[in-house]
């Protein structure tokens, strides 16, 4: 008898990038290696989704779909190209309305797409029916997904074999059209007899033929153990990664994967020699990029607090750009009880995020002192049903802090239809109303916008340099910029974390660099009395919404801060008139930085 196939995915372009580089990756550095890998074999490949939709505009000044189209064009129309999304959030960290998860799917078909691989981190079937079903029905396969990890220490009631085969029949009783099922570990930290316990489970309860797939990172240094022990459960296929970014928090390597399964009656049926070169081609491409020594260490206290590989390194470089990145190992520690507290929803995005989040507050702000409204919505259910219930204590802070009480119906009936939103703010910017700028507005917001007027700010972390100058929008703008005046040019670059004002002469090119000077704070007019308003966390100024003179009520949102991979507005203290802004947006502060005052 012949040995089992066993099929894969590459996850190199996708969730690679994210694991190692917080998804800050520019396409004209990876694209020379898509070729290697096809020669290999390997047809097929995670292309984009997950944090890679938004990280392209964000940080590399590119368009998502422009890489997807490139993407495509690179591996010939019959690669399966597979992207990631966050049910009802699909690729953005906030949930989306109903027209926009339809756009989702419309656009990643148009965009080459095969395959979107669909998750829901509390595991409420409900945040997975219409996604899926819009999926389906534009013509990409659906690949439904039960996430899974290991519960901290003490923790029980969820996340165990028979949970997940109780996620499954959820799905199957559902009748969401779906093409293949995956069991996804976002953390690697799952018990390799649980992992092989579910598969055995899985195959006896769907029908014959049903793929069944493993997803899971080498964070905790067992994602070998978890793939073995899946495909000897009946799993049909495993995700895995080729080198540099292969293993820490990414994937297993293909080529220790097939060491593995030497002498077993399973096989990738792939040639040693040509992936091999493929993994050559792939190191080229990426050697002048940073590699944060955290993404390439095992890290084993991850399986007591569970931190996804792929949010591990967006946050600590976020933590680097802020200059706390001294508190993640107290952060990391304090997770457990977080998540033990939270109703034990998997600990992948958005949840990991908030999860992260609630913990910053935690060392930085005293326990339990500060409720992140992530968090607190989350215990709330305004994001869905979490699999056990939150703590009661949690529950109240939570709703005594934010205002609201407990949420029990279906995310989607409250969110607002999103088309006729971003074409509001599109058609006020004089931008084009196209499905691609809607979606890249809805899902985006603020930093779309800033793309697609020519204002995005590149932060790609390259070994000696950063990149300087950020990408025009290519025929997306209605109207053209203004001629870039004559004389010397400036730019303000970062190298190894420090800041350099850089002139250009005109006409030599002569350069000139020297290290850019602190800037000066904003002056404020003195202030007799008031109410300071405080940064609750670190982060980056996104959109003031107000300014000095306004009147403001209590818990009105008085500028949005981007942390951990997050966004979240800063609300008014008090009713009252802003007397003071003391920050501009793109600036940087700290927690319990004086942020306004209102008087």
């Amino acid at each position: 008898m012949g040995k089992k196939v066993i099929k894969f995915m590459d996850t190199s372009f996708r969730d690679g990038f994210q694991s190692v580089f917080g998804a800050r990756v520019l396409t004209d550095d990876f694209v020379p290696a898509l070729q290697a890998s096809i020669d290999a074999g390997i047809t097929y490949l995670e292309a984009g989704g997950g944090a890679r939709f938004q990280s392209l505009f964000f940080y590399c000044g590119e368009s998502a779909f422009d890489m997807m189209d490139r993407f495509r064009a690179e591996v010939g129309p019959n690669a399966n190209l597979q992207t990631l999304a966050r049910g009802i959030n699909v690729v953005a960290l906030s949930q989306q309305p109903r027209d926009i998860i339809d756009l989702h799917a419309k656009m990643f078909k148009k965009h080459g797409m095969t395959t979107i691989r669909n998750f829901d981190a509390l595991n409420d079937v409900r945040n997975l029916e219409y996604s899926g079903e819009r999926i389906a029905h534009h013509g990409l396969k659906h690949q439904i997904v039960v996430t899974i990890m290991e519960l901290p220490p003490g923790c029980s009631g969820a996340h165990t074999a028979e949970f997940y085969l109780d996620r499954l029949k959820l799905i199957l009783d559902s009748n969401i059209p779906f093409h293949s099922i995956c069991f996804k570990d976002a953390t690697g930290t799952a018990n390799p007899r649980k992992i092989y316990n579910t598969f055995k489970g899985a195959r006896k309860m769907v029908p014959e033929g049903t793929i069944l797939w493993f997803h899971t990172h080498d964070t905790a240094g067992i994602g070998i153990s978890q793939n073995l022990a899946a495909i000897e459960g009946g799993a049909d296929g495993v995700d895995l990664a080729k080198s540099p970014v292969s293993g820490g928090t990414c994937q297993p390597d293909i080529l220790s994967m097939m060491q593995v399964l030497k002498d077993t009656e399973y096989t990738f049926d792939l040639d040693y020699e040509k992936v091999l070169v493929a993994e050559e081609a792939f190191e080229g491409a990426m050697k002048d990029y940073f590699f944060p020594p955290e993404a390439k260490m095992v890290s084993p206290t991850i399986t007591l607090s569970p931190m996804p590989g792929g949010a591990l390194t967006a946050n600590t470089m976020m933590m680097r750009d802020t200059n706390t990145l001294h508190h993640y190992p107290a952060v990391i520690k304090e997770m457990s009880e977080v998540v033990r507290l939270g109703g034990f929803g998997s600990s992948v995005t958005p949840v990991s995020q908030f999860y992260f989040q609630q913990a910053y507050l935690n060392v930085t702000q005293g326990k339990w002192k500060v409720i992140n409204p992530n968090y607190g919505n989350m215990v709330l259910g305004y994001f869905g049903r979490t699999p056990v219930p939150p703590d009661p204590e949690i529950v109240k802070l939570a709703s005594e802090q934010l205002g609201k009480p407990v949420f029990t119906d279906d995310p989607l009936d409250i969110l607002e239809p999103g088309i006729p939103k971003a074409t509001k703010i599109l058609e006020e910017n004089n931008l084009p109303v196209s499905d691609e700028n809607i979606f890249i507005i809805a899902s985006c917001e603020q930093k779309g916008l800033d793309y697609l007027l020519g204002n995005a700010k590149v932060n790609v972390r390259k070994k000696g340099e950063e990149e300087k100058a950020p990408a025009k929008p290519a025929a997306k703008a209605a109207a053209a910029a203004a001629p870039t005046p004559m004389g010397p040019r400036s730019y303000s670059i970062t190298v190894n974390n420090r800041i350099y004002d850089v002139t250009v002469a005109e006409g030599s090119g002569a350069v000139q660099a020297v290290p850019a000077q602190p800037a000066a704070a904003p002056a404020a007019a003195p202030v007799t009395g008031g109410t300071e308003v405080e940064a609750p966390t670190p982060g980056n100024v996104l959109k003031i919404l107000v300014k000095v003179g306004d009147t403001v009520k209590k818990d009105q949102p008085l500028l949005v801060l981007e942390a951990m991979k997050m966004e979240s507005e800063v609300k008014s203290p008090c009713d009252g008139k802003i007397v003071a802004i003391l920050v501009s947006a793109g600036d940087t502060v700290q927690s319990s930085d004086h942020i306004m005052t209102i008087g």
